[in-house]
């Protein structure tokens, strides 16, 4: 090998050594860099009959595209699973633990102690004065919660509007990645920077939204959702959020744009289709789908347990239960005083197993269900008068349904009564009219202490909302009674102020009067039902809102715990490690000192071939 080829050689080692010490300097001066992908030199050997010599041709960089679509879906679940337990956290504190000072049980038991009190000393003021004071407690619980969850829904929205802002930008700003990446003239190094960039962007995006990266040869990436919606694949999608202004309990989710009163996400693809992200079920993760599933559903089923608890106190205090007239064959009642909402409670023997049949007054076509306690519910108008509902439940007991088989009773009008028979199949066993107290005396033991609006509580399902929706922020105690407490033992004008008898029977209705929810998918699709008497009612929402709340904070914490571990192999396999990087600079140093030393002799031996000529 002549001195020119070891020249060429030695050269051609210390070239290689200064871009390799370069990529060395720029891993350590990253090093904890977040996004940051270590990077190596490619260097390559060539061979030729007269001599060898190594090259350069690139910069690879670390990444593996396996690790990093399973981080992406990490991020996004994370993400998905945070925001949620964030506002159930939020949702615990302002629902307090049971048994303290401010929860829904303890405010609901000071008011049962207090009517307890009140059936042994009526006459006392104090006591009276106390009745009213724990009535209106737990009516401002409630308001206070409603309005609790009512603001956190308007947050959501909030939250939504900024998010969509946020990744408008980000997905502009990957496009714009993508668009330099296929520039061929780019210097390696320019290149994984750009790289780091496009990965910092596409785990920015896929906080707010889930997404599945497709990463191409050319180094430019397109992005669906794991639904299939495309977002990015040379143009870029544009995300909006028409905002629906104020949220409140009535303001709801519809899959017809028309009747849905909150905000809409909205995706318009490059060719210009518009897709609703939320009625096309395309959200399966992120922050956004988080926020949505809070504000559509999670808060919106704790603000439909809290109208559970106030209609089910207004009703235990104002319904007035009247039993049925015996029959031969069955028993009648009499449809005066039968409010929207009100109700005939039939119990009927089917193989002498006890079933029960709730007739609910309503206007609204088609009730017929079953709710959480497995009672069938049937609505028909008795505004209509006897002859009218008792043809509307005739067709009803003699038509099958998804509610149940058809059943054998029959059902007559008698002036403004209905009358109800069983057959051989079907024993009448009861029947008990439940109507709303209109006044506070002179209309039995019941009386409407907690009201609407100033307006009697009757659970009228008529029209769109039902009264129920958000009666929780609504409920306020009558000021009648406010004004005056006698009210509260007075059935009677003129009553003796020692009479018992309303106190006792508002003790035995609070204990007693059970109460279920819905089970009408159109209302309830989905959400926890609840049966019982009041109290069991408030537990089983403190029990269920504990329990979701525990099972968000546990889910959270589990999937940062999953994306920590992937976050900790990719800095092994992405990371840089100092002590390997100072292992290569001190080979580097060698490598470096040995092809100095190469040239220098070759320098001296060239001086001295030149000198003797």
């Amino acid at each position: 090998m002549g001195l020119t080829t070891s020249l060429n050689n030695a050269v051609s080692g210390l070239r290689t050594n200064q871009d390799s010490l370069d990529i060395l300097s720029r891993n350590i001066a990253n090093q904890g860099t977040p996004g940051y992908h270590r990077q190596s030199l490619t260097v390559v050997d060539y061979n030729s009959q007269s001599s060898s010599y190594a090259r350069t041709v690139g910069v690879e960089r670390a990444f593996n595209s396996s690790l990093q679509t399973y981080y992406t879906r990490q991020v996004s679940d994370t993400a998905n699973s945070g925001v949620q337990a964030n506002y159930l956290d939020r949702l615990q504190g302002f629902l307090g633990k049971p048994g303290s000072a401010n929860s829904l049980d303890t405010v609901y038991g000071k008011l049962q102690n207090s009517l307890k009190s009140l059936s042994t000393s009526p006459d006392d003021y104090t006591v009276r004065a106390q009745v009213v004071a724990q009535a209106q407690s737990m009516a401002e619980t409630l308001n206070r919660l409603s309005n609790n969850i009512q603001g956190m829904r308007q947050e959501t929205e909030g939250q939504i509007a900024a998010n969509v802002h946020n990744l408008n930008g980000m997905m502009s700003s990957l496009q714009e990645v993508n668009a330099r990446l296929l520039d061929l003239g780019m210097t390696d190094t320019s290149r994984s920077a750009l790289l780091d960039q496009r990965d910092r962007l596409v785990s920015s995006v896929a906080e707010l939204i889930d997404v599945r990266a497709d990463y191409r040869p050319d180094g430019t990436v397109a992005l669906m959702t794991r639904s299939g919606v495309g977002l990015l694949d040379g143009g870029g999608s544009t995300f909006s959020f028409e905002s629906a202004g104020s949220l409140a309990a009535t303001s709801e989710f519809d899959h017809n744009p028309d009747a849905s009163k909150v905000g809409r996400l909205l995706l318009t693809t490059p060719s210009g289709l518009q897709v609703d992200l939320v009625s096309e079920g395309v959200l399966q993760g992120g922050e956004l789908a988080g926020l949505i599933t809070l504000r559509d559903k999670t808060l919106v089923e704790a603000q439909s347990q809290l109208d559970e608890i106030a209609a089910g106190l207004a009703q235990a205090f104002s319904t007035v239960q009247t039993p049925g007239t015996e029959i031969a064959g069955g028993f009648s009642s009499d449809l005066s005083g039968m409010a929207a909402g009100n109700d005939l409670l039939l119990k009927i023997k089917v193989g002498g197993v006890e079933q029960n049949v709730k007739i609910v007054n309503t206007t609204e076509p088609g009730v017929d269900y079953r709710d959480a306690a497995g009672n069938r519910v049937i609505g028909v108008n008795m505004d209509a008068g006897a002859a009218a509902a008792s043809a509307q439940l005739q067709l009803a007991f003699n038509t099958p349904s998804a509610a149940g088989p058809a059943l054998g009773i029959t059902v007559n009008a008698n002036g403004n009564a209905l009358e109800f028979t069983g057959d051989s199949n079907i024993e009448i066993a009861g029947l008990t009219k439940r109507a709303t107290s209109q006044g506070l005396q002179g209309d039995g033991l019941a009386m409407s202490l907690f009201v609407d609006g100033g307006n009697a509580f009757t659970n009228s399902i008529n029209g769109n909302p039902p009264q129920k929706l958000g009666f929780a922020a609504r409920i306020s105690v009558n000021p009648a009674v406010i004004a005056d407490n006698r009210l509260l033992v007075q059935d009677k004008a003129g009553q003796t102020l020692g009479n018992a008898d309303r106190a006792n029977y508002l003790v035995d209705q609070l204990a007693n009067m059970k109460f279920a929810t819905g089970g009408d998918g159109s209302v309830n699709n989905g959400r926890f039902q609840m049966t019982g008497n009041l109290n069991d009612v408030i537990n089983q929402v403190i029990n269920f809102q504990g329990s979701s709340i525990n099972a968000a904070l546990t889910r959270r914490d589990d999937r940062q715990l999953t994306l920590d571990t992937v976050i900790q192999q990719m800095d092994s396999e992405y990371g840089v490690d100092v002590n390997s990087e100072m292992a290569r600079l001190m080979e580097l140093q060698n490598s470096y000192s040995a092809n100095a030393r190469v040239v220098s002799v070759v320098k001296e031996l060239l001086d001295a071939l030149f000198g003797a000529v």
